[in-house]
């Protein structure tokens, strides 16, 4: 990732008329970025009047027509348009390009079924699009969606959404600014894979992004290439932006008022770091909102995981936990000195993204700067690095102290298990040690042992006691004679 002056002028992409064809390429796309940053931020226009009524229901009786879905051909199922809406009520730009020209696709209410008395009828041609999907080759379901800000997200391996990406974050969890993606140009690459351009707007930066999307038998991914320039100072520049909700896990059964056992789109936030170390840190729904971060220098990868794939862990036959994606971003060349962040929520249900992880640059973001950035998004289902050391597969807390004895006040027992192929065949008296330290507090009766029945699974326990209301963290991984076994669990316990 370089950061260097802004790019020279650039020329505007010519204004085109109703069904008029320009020239189009991702050099002008990253000039049109270039030259509207030295200019003032104009902000969109207020949404159309009557778009707050179309609500969640409303929105549920409307569906796009399959005979106009566009760029088919080559095994694809072509890409449909959502109408603008109360979550979504700012419309936006879409262009479809063949080879190096572009023509506007302009929203007609004739594209969609929809009743007459509904409140998008009732808008007529002032309506508009917010979005688009990707459908399938069968044209029965999408794999990707793009709606909402910079928001975009994908079902993944499974065909289940759940997870969302964002092309940029700006100071996410404070007083946050949601730049807008209001352009899209939409074609295909040479090898068929869906090319969607993007132009983002927004108070603090604009942006040219372009999403390289490939469905493939393992998962959906995305090569992406994004030129940023900065309009004013900005205390957090999130880039590759991941966003999840956690309600509780087995963890966190207490925070829970739900039926079901567990309840999250995402269970950890997974860290492969410049050094080659392995990081787990299993999400929390926190008592106050946290934010953590892992200072790191060219970082091979971090992502969002749903780890458990258990049914019975979540016992939901409507929308399936088990089957969210998890998503891995991949740095594409070296994104230098920064931190992948973490940024935990509180929330009291499902309906709530509480949970932010992204990479920030350690320099500061300055007005002026242009950053050029390229990575690979993986939607993915199992594990997105090579079999190397064993997997934290569990964790839970509980009462501290042992079973049929008086439970020791003021602490908490942590339990941790790891499974993999490097605890294959090691017992209680095969030098296996604990490897553990504590920040906010303390941590007593330190135990490893092999799992019984459980082949190549082992558990670590401990006593934490906080030191005071901040949260207690915990770096723990299993060694033997000094070489890592296991990823190392950076599990997080609430303070007294």
């Amino acid at each position: 990732m370089a950061a260097a002056a802004a790019l020279p002028p650039g020329h505007l992409l010519a204004a085109a008329g109703k069904g008029e064809a320009q020239p189009f390429s991702w050099p002008k796309l990253k000039a049109l970025a270039a030259q509207m940053a030295r200019q003032p931020y104009r902000a969109p226009p207020p949404p159309p009047a009557g778009v707050a009524a179309v609500t969640y229901d409303a929105l549920n009786s409307v569906q796009y027509k399959a005979t106009a879905t566009q760029m088919k051909g080559g095994g694809s199922g072509g890409v449909r348009f959502f109408p603008i809406n109360h979550f979504q009520p700012q419309p936006v730009e879409i262009w479809l390009v063949d080879g190096n020209m572009a023509r506007p696709f302009h929203y007609d209410p004739t594209l969609f079924d929809m009743p007459a008395d509904g409140p998008l009828a009732a808008m007529g041609t002032n309506a508009g699009f917010s979005g688009f999907r990707a459908m399938n080759a069968a044209g029965t379901s999408d794999w990707l969606a793009f709606a909402g800000a910079s928001y975009f997200r994908s079902s993944g391996a499974l065909d289940q959404y759940g997870l969302s990406a964002r092309g940029i974050a700006i100071n996410p969890g404070g007083q946050e600014e949601f730049p807008d993606f209001t352009k899209f140009w939409i074609g295909r690459g040479d090898d068929g894979a869906l090319l969607v351009d993007a132009l983002m707007e927004g108070p603090s930066l604009t942006g040219a992004y372009r999403f390289t999307n490939r469905k493939t038998d393992a998962g959906v991914i995305q090569d992406i290439e994004a030129s940023l320039h900065i309009r004013k100072d900005i205390d957090h520049l999130g880039i590759a932006p991941l966003t999840s909700m956690f309600w509780y896990d087995q963890a966190e059964r207490g925070r829970a008022t739900d039926w079901r056992p567990e309840v999250h789109d995402s269970d950890g936030l997974l860290i492969h770091n410049g050094a080659g170390e392995r990081l787990w840190r299993p999400l929390n729904n926190p008592k106050a909102p946290t934010f953590d971060s892992f200072a790191d220098k060219a970082p091979k990868g971090f992502g969002l995981m749903q780890r458990d794939r258990n049914h019975d862990h979540y016992q939901d036959d409507g929308v399936f936990y088990e089957k969210r994606p998890s998503l891995w971003v991949e740095p594409k060349g070296d994104w230098g000195q920064g931190s992948v962040m973490l940024v935990q929520l509180v929330t009291t249900d499902e309906t709530n993204d509480n949970i932010v992880a992204f990479w920030t640059p350690a320099a500061p973001v300055k007005a002026g700067m242009h950053y050029d950035l390229s990575y690979r998004l993986n939607w993915i289902a199992g594990e997105p690095l090579p079999e190397g050391p064993a997997l934290v597969v569990d964790w839970w807390k509980g009462a501290a102290g042992r079973p049929g004895q008086p439970v020791v006040a003021g602490a908490v027992k942590v339990v941790i298990d790891y499974e993999g192929p490097s605890l294959s065949g090691l017992g209680r008296s095969s030098g296996v040690t604990p490897d553990v330290t504590v920040s906010g507090g303390k941590a007593n009766a330190i135990a490893a042992y092999p799992v019984v029945g459980q082949q190549d699974r082992w558990r670590l326990m401990m006593d934490v006691t906080p030191a005071g209301k901040a949260p207690v963290n915990i770096r723990a991984a299993l060694r033997r004679s000094g070489a890592p076994l296991t990823e190392v669990c950076l599990a997080q316990v609430d303070g007294a």
